[in-house]
């Protein structure tokens, strides 16, 4: 491959990693044709961007940015599949729900401005709520109070005297 070649991929994925707030490493080298061609599928129905990369330019296009990514680098090894998403915990769930016996395999996730080394962390990353999540369950916490007060009221009848011995009673 030419030098030219390869500067201009090295540009390309750090312009991915930059365009994606999230990104997994991942090892497929144990899955054949129709198990990749299902997992790309399902990759596309969920908005991810899947990419295999050489590990050499991967990680030059991860030094030339301004972020520090070392603790990834001692996942390079063999072959790599990155997918980029902008949720944190879409790929983590899409590679539980399709692997089997462990394959395609975790190396290393970049979520939530945070590193995860290593096939263990499956789990913790499975379990990292979305930004709507997020959002949903302050909105449920915020309207709690509200919906108590007013079946309180709704309960006691639209008497002053039901309302009163109704708050009294909770």
């Amino acid at each position: 491959m030419r030098k030219e070649d390869k500067s201009s991929i090295i540009e390309q994925i750090a312009a991915t990693v930059k365009e994606y707030s999230h990104f997994y490493l991942v090892d497929m080298t144990a899955m054949d044709a129709e198990a990749t061609t299902a997992l790309r599928r399902e990759c596309f129905k969920s908005d991810i961007k899947l990419m295999v990369v050489k590990n050499t330019l991967l990680q030059k296009a991860l030094e030339s940015l301004e972020e520090d990514f070392s603790p990834l680098y001692d996942t390079l090894k063999g072959s790599t599949s990155v997918m980029f998403c902008n949720t944190a915990n879409v790929p983590a769930k899409l590679i539980k729900k399709v692997s089997k016996d462990g394959i395609p395999g975790l190396k290393a996730a970049y979520a939530e401005e945070s590193f995860y080394v290593g096939a263990n962390q499956l789990d913790a990353l499975v379990s990292i709520k979305s930004k709507n999540e997020v959002i949903a369950d302050i909105v449920a916490l915020l309207q709690s109070p509200a919906k108590n007060v007013i079946s309180a009221l709704q309960s006691g009848g639209n008497t002053l005297h039901g309302v009163l011995k109704t708050l009294g009673e909770r």
